[in-house]
C-alpha cells in the first residue's frame, strides 16, 4: 500500500480521519462507494468534505493517483463526483485502484476550496509515521 507522505492524516482537532496507518492484510481494502450527501448533513460533516477536497487538489492537482493510504470512507463522499475512477475496469476494493479529480465537478461543490481569493487550508496534522 502506498502511503502518500505529507497528505493530513486528519482534520485538525476532529476525528475525521482522511488518511489510514496500515493496510488491512486479512480482509483486504476496504470498498469504496459512492455515498450520498444529503442537504441536511452537519456543518462539520460538510466541513471534512470541503477540506478533504482541498487536500487532494493540493496535493495531487489534476493527476492520476493511487488510493493507497486514503480513507475509503472519505473517500466515499466524494467518490463517483468529484473523484472518479482513472482507469477501466475499476477495482474499487483495490489499494493500487487509480482515481482523478473530476475537476468541473469539483469546483461547483467546493467553490470554496477552488476560488481564486481562497485562502489554503493550513495543515498541522501530517503524517505520523514519517
Amino acid at each position: 500500500m502506498l502511503k502518500h507522505r505529507g497528505f493530513p492524516g486528519r482534520l485538525t482537532g476532529t476525528d475525521f480521519q482522511f488518511t489510514i496507518r496500515r493496510a488491512n492484510v486479512k480482509e483486504g481494502a476496504t470498498k469504496i462507494i459512492r455515498r450520498e450527501r444529503f442537504k441536511d448533513r452537519k456543518g462539520p460533516d460538510r466541513q471534512a468534505d470541503s477540506a478533504f477536497m482541498a487536500a487532494l487538489w493540493n496535493y495531487f492537482g489534476e493527476e492520476v493517483f493511487e488510493r493507497g493510504n486514503l480513507d475509503a470512507g472519505r473517500l466515499s463522499w466524494l467518490f463517483g463526483r468529484e473523484v472518479v475512477p482513472a482507469e477501466d475496469p475499476f477495482d474499487p476494493a483495490s489499494y493500487d485502484a487509480l482515481l482523478k479529480i473530476d475537476l468541473k465537478r469539483a469546483e461547483a461543490a467546493f467553490p470554496e476550496v477552488f476560488a481564486p481569493e481562497a485562502a489554503p487550508f493550513v495543515w498541522d496534522d501530517e503524517d505520523e509515521d514519517e
